[in-house]
């Protein structure tokens, strides 16, 4: 409910500034304008930017090899996601590389990492280059999160001379002033250091769980959305907040734009506004009319920072140029409701109230308390919808890295399995006659709650695999075709017929296979 509230707001957010636009565009700088820096400075002071030669020449290649290397491989997959109710490929093509067991969500759509080498793992890769190519990445993702750190702590130094500044000019009226308009600033940051408390908040704000890889050629395709504030011209990626992040968490991004001939080309031309064939990041702030807005030209090995707030408080946007491009956008997810480690959690705590008779070996459940079957049921629900039906959904595409997830996904499975026959049960106890009518009818009541929102999931899940009424807006792929990097598995069935032959089980490739589809 929330999420759909909040994207009922932001469409008429949306609206009410195109309207109030009308024929108009706003006003933006790029680094030709010569207020472009001042403004920076004064209205995304939040943003970092880096030039490529800041880059150590080695980790440049390292990771524009891994990016080669994963597009060679066929490891880049465009998104099925899930926007107002309809389902739309995404134009750029994408890879979740990460910790083991972490997943990224967003427009509806659960990404599970290909995980990089980490200690204490066993991560089964299908091709050595592929392992090289992750560890490049683990690599850069440690070089970004010391420079994010360094940033910030530049920042906070910043912030603090500007506060000392103000406070010999005006007083201690103006500084407390200062302080309110600055925002929250710790009574230790006024020192010339920062402090061990705020260094360890700095770190764990820098701490990259995992990269959203892109990747796009603009000339491969047929249609891309124009900028609609700005005139800004073509866009790969529309103006967005990251979701799914940890609060006043830095998002770092690499980029390499396969620049070439094309783009020398367009260089030769003087053209007011960004260069068409040069990548962009757009930046504005939200819903704002009053402040221009930033275009900033990317080039091989440049990176960027959105320090503290940005995310939050701005927009942003990727605008096309001619040439393919990659980037690699770390991120620390917010998962703490994305990783194996609390599924499982979850799992163990349903599985509490189920009890084996010694004996007979018959299944029944300690608790008929409402609290307790709510509680079962809607972790029943998270496992099935925020878990198997999004692995198995396009999840498949994932063994052309490894088959890592293969194993944890098949023991949710066997959870899930088990919660159905729970859900059997309560159905089976609520209808003995020997049930007090008024524990009956509560507990009822709220299991109806539960297997309505089911039965409801169940029914958009059909649709969205099978096609249904709802096909995606571009790129639609027929749902009996077994097109590589996008299966789409059926829908689940109830625990009478769980035994039906899923054809795409990563586990059985194609055998007959005891799966619950």
């Amino acid at each position: 409910m929330k999420r759909r509230a909040g994207e009922r707001e932001k469409e008429w957010k949306k609206k009410k500034l195109l309207e109030e636009l009308g024929e108009n565009t706003l006003p933006y700088k790029t680094p030709a304008d010569d207020d472009f820096h001042q403004l920076w400075k004064t209205k995304y002071s939040n943003l970092v930017f880096r030039k490529s030669d800041t880059v150590p020449e080695e980790l440049h290649q390292m990771v524009q090899e891994s990016f080669l290397t994963l597009r060679k491989h066929d490891c880049f997959f465009q998104d099925l996601v899930r926007i107002k109710g309809k389902d739309f490929v995404t134009p750029v093509s994408r890879i979740l590389i990460g910790n083991p067991g972490c997943t990224y969500k967003y427009l509806n759509t659960r990404l599970f990492t290909v995980p990089w080498p980490t200690e204490g793992y066993d991560i089964n890769y299908c091709n050595p280059q592929i392992r090289d190519a992750c560890n490049a990445l683990i690599r850069l993702n440690d070089y970004l999160h010391i420079e994010a750190v360094k940033a910030l702590q530049e920042q906070n130094l910043f912030e603090t001379k500007e506060i000392k500044d103000t406070t010999r000019l005006d007083g201690e009226k103006n500084f407390a002033t200062s302080i309110t308009e600055t925002g929250s600033i710790s009574k230790d940051q006024s020192s010339c250091c920062v402090p061990e408390d705020d260094y360890i908040s700095l770190k764990n704000r820098t701490a990259y769980n995992l990269t959203l890889l892109n990747y796009m050629d603009p000339l491969q395709m047929l249609y891309l959305k124009q900028e609609p504030y700005f005139g800004m011209g073509n866009m790969a990626v529309s103006w967005h907040h990251d979701e799914n992040l940890v609060k006043r968490s830095t998002v770092a991004v690499y980029s390499y734009s396969c620049e070439g001939s094309a783009m020398e080309e367009s260089n030769e031309q003087k053209l007011k506004g960004r260069d068409p064939a040069v990548w962009h990041v757009g930046l504005k702030v939200a819903w704002d009319i009053e402040t221009p807005g930033l275009a900033i030209p990317l080039h091989q090995g440049d990176f960027y920072l959105m320090l503290d707030d940005l995310n939050m408080t701005h927009q942003h946007c990727v605008l096309a140029g001619f040439s393919p491009r990659f980037s690699s956008t770390h991120r620390v997810a917010d998962c703490s409701r994305g990783t194996l480690e609390y599924i499982f959690g979850q799992c163990e705590l349903a599985l509490q109230n189920l009890q084996t008779d010694s004996d007979s070996m018959a299944l029944s459940l300690k608790s008929l308390e409402t609290a307790v079957v709510k509680q079962v049921e809607e972790i029943h629900n998270e496992v099935e919808f925020e878990w198997l039906r999004q692995f198995w959904f396009q999840g498949k595409r994932y063994l052309k890295c490894t088959d890592w997830w293969l194993k944890p996904i098949a023991k949710l499975e066997e959870f899930w399995r088990k919660m159905e026959i729970m859900t059997s049960l309560v159905l089976s106890e609520v209808g003995k006659e020997e049930q007090i009518d008024e524990q009956r009818n509560e507990t009822i009541s709220c299991f109806l709650l539960v297997l309505t929102e089911r039965q409801k999931l169940r029914k958009e899940w059909t649709a969205r695999t099978f096609g249904g009424e709802d096909k995606p807006s571009s790129g639609y792929i027929k749902r009996n075709e077994t097109r590589p990097g996008n299966p789409v598995p059926p829908p689940l069935q109830s625990v009478k017929t769980r035994s039906s032959l899923n054809p795409w089980c990563g586990v059985c490739a194609g055998k007959k296979h005891q799966q619950f589809w």
